[in-house]
């Protein structure tokens, strides 16, 4: 018997044999269209990738990255129980969210007095843990208030870990104004701080606004680029050292539930500030790279699903080499989260930091074919954007002629009609909706926008500012006017099923449909097979309904579709639709009543906007 290691006992595995077992599976399929995708920057994803070499890159420093939670709640006393519940809690740093910050969202701490921010920062040790500061046009009076803080409790500046986050031009992006005199500003700032023994960072280079509103992975790499080496430019102009100014800048990324690609962002984004380094004569030192979870990946209905999408993201950015992650609570989308939902994000870091051990390698990703290839083009790609939008006068210039703007609408365009058709499927909002969902609780803690503020002194420059939206809306808009209805009459819309056949023959077109309907808050009445058209005409009218929908096989439709939509119309129904493709019933069916037909690929929010007008 011969004794030779499993594997040998096989042939190699390579990409020639396994193309040949896809064309068996494809059975004559595209393998262009089947089983590759482009991202929105038209990068390619393979089904299948070779090994690649480890390419050497800046990395985090050798541990965990830290979990940052935001304090964001408008009164001192509630806001200073939260965060030492976080921190107790196994948190190990604090974002500092105030009132009129863009990310703030209608809440935000309102502390205007050094006295008010220390009361909400009560017990908080702030040599053990790191701040970083998130406040919009407020960036300077919040430093200075921080700064008071630790002046009035004895603590030198070198000796905390602080991240200042002044971020005049993503200020600009998200609210249009700017202070013209703002790299002057930020220049001044870091000045002040240094000379009382500040090593920190002044400036952040945000990519929310970006995100939030469409922009692609290589875009928004692009415009915190552009950003940094504004405010990299701005430092220098200020008579900083350039190694100085280096160290006074970070960049935040947003983590989504892209596994692949925020891994591949987070890796490429090191890539490129080593590179811009390189360019200015530096030595690359590890960037300060923060993340944040999506804003817009985030779900009202069915909330208990962003558990998913943040835990995913967290995980992807702290694999990426995030050097701090704040993942948003579940319920974020509905107002302010209360300490159970701050828990359940926390504790998901931690079971994946503690449990999971996914720090314990610094670059988990390196000589992964899939990866490697997915970051090197992206680095690629975004470096181009960067180079566009410097050629357009660098990221302000572009801003203000509102060439980033157009961009990225035309990205957010695309992904608008991806997530009408379901191209981009959104759990929880346009796949599997749930009805009968439970509602969650948040703080009762009513939004006060603060006053957004431009960032600088001096005259005011204006721009086109970029909005901020989250996927899921237009879908939660059909779902709040459903719960209008119901709380109004007792019942939501309702679509009649009209099951043709047994039950083998129309259960998985109807199952398709009561889950397709139910994204737009409509609820099916769902029975058995009809043989007969005028049964099921009765059945529907029996039912309160006001539309219906044809659920069965092709060969049953082409016997009997046509005769049960002339009995549905008969007995009233405003708006029929047909579950599948019509083929070449499709003038038939039209003209026996069938208004719109439901499949995979259909533009359904159009669909469900008419249905839900129609059914109520």
């Amino acid at each position: 018997m011969e004794d030779r290691p499993l594997a040998d006992l096989f042939p190699p595995a390579t990409r020639e044999r396994w193309l040949g077992l896809v064309d068996g599976v494809l059975k004559g399929g595209d393998f262009e269209k089947r089983l590759v995708s482009k991202t929105a920057d038209g990068i390619r994803v393979e089904p299948l990738y070779e090994p690649a070499a480890p390419v050497a890159q800046p990395m985090r420093a050798p541990g965990p990255w830290r979990i940052a939670q935001r304090v964001d709640h408008p009164q001192a006393e509630p806001a200073q129980a939260l965060a030492l519940a976080d921190l107790e809690g196994g948190a190990d740093a604090l974002t500092l969210v105030f009132s009129g910050a863009p990310s703030a969202r209608g809440y935000g701490l309102s502390a205007a007095t050094v006295e008010e921010l220390d009361a909400a920062l009560a017990s908080v040790m702030l040599p053990l843990i790191a701040i970083r500061l998130d406040a919009g046009g407020r960036g300077v009076e919040a430093a200075t208030l921080l700064k008071g803080v630790a002046e009035r409790r004895g603590e030198a500046l070198a000796g905390l870990d602080l991240d200042l986050g002044l971020d005049p031009i993503g200020t600009f992006a998200a609210t249009g104004r700017l202070g013209a005199d703002f790299a002057k500003d930020l220049s001044d700032t870091l000045a002040r701080f240094d000379e009382a023994g500040f090593d920190g960072r002044v400036g952040l280079a945000d990519g929310r606004p970006y995100h939030e509103a469409g922009a692609s992975e290589a875009v928004e790499l692009a415009a915190s680029l552009a950003t940094a080496v504004a405010y990299l430019r701005a430092l220098e102009t200020g008579s900083h050292d350039l190694a100085r100014a280096r160290d006074a800048i970070a960049i935040l990324l947003v983590a989504d539930a892209d596994e692949f690609l925020t891994i591949a962002k987070f890796r490429a984004m090191r890539r490129l500030w080593a590179r811009v380094e390189a360019a200015c004569g530096l030595d690359p030192k590890p960037l300060r790279l923060h993340a944040e979870t999506a804003w817009r990946m985030m779900n009202r209905n069915d909330p208990f699903v962003n558990i998913l999408r943040t835990s995913m993201a967290a995980g992807s950015a702290g694999l990426g080499g995030a050097d701090s992650v704040t993942a948003l609570p579940y319920t974020a989308a509905l107002g302010l989260a209360d300490a159970f939902a701050r828990r359940v994000v926390r504790n998901s870091q931690i079971v994946l930091i503690e449990e999971s051990n996914l720090a314990r390698v610094a670059d988990p990703a390196a000589g992964a074919g899939s990866f490697e290839t997915l970051t090197d083009e992206l680095t690629r790609t975004a470096w181009s954007a960067f180079q566009a939008i410097e050629a357009e006068g660098g990221i302000v210039a572009s801003l203000r002629a509102g060439t980033l703007q157009a961009r990225i609408a035309e990205t957010a365009e695309t992904r608008t009609r991806n997530v009408a058709t379901r191209r981009e499927a959104l759990t929880g909002a346009s796949e599997f909706p749930f009805l009968a969902e439970k509602p969650v609780t948040v703080l009762d803690v009513a939004p006060v926008p603060g006053e957004a503020v431009p960032f600088g002194a001096g005259e005011t420059l204006t721009c086109a500012p970029l909005p901020s939206r989250r996927l899921a809306e237009p879908y939660e808009a059909l779902r709040d006017a459903s719960d209008t209805h119901l709380a109004a009459t007792g019942k939501r819309p309702r679509v009649f099923l009209a099951n043709l056949g047994a039950v083998a023959v129309f259960n998985a077109r109807s199952t398709f449909a009561a889950n397709a309907f139910a994204a737009g808050g409509i609820e099916a009445v769902n029975e058995d097979g009809f043989e007969e058209a005028e049964a099921a005409a009765q059945a529907f009218t029996k039912s309160g309904a006001r539309i219906a929908c044809l659920c069965s096989s092709d060969a049953v439709y082409a016997a009997r579709a046509v005769a049960v939509a002339q009995a549905l119309k008969a007995a009233g129904a405003e708006r029929i639709y047909l579950a599948g493709k019509p083929g070449e019933l499709n003038d038939a069916l039209k003209a026996a009543g069938v208004h719109d037909f439901l499949f995979a690929g259909c533009d359904l929010l159009a669909l469900l906007t008419e249905a839900q007008a129609a059914a109520r």
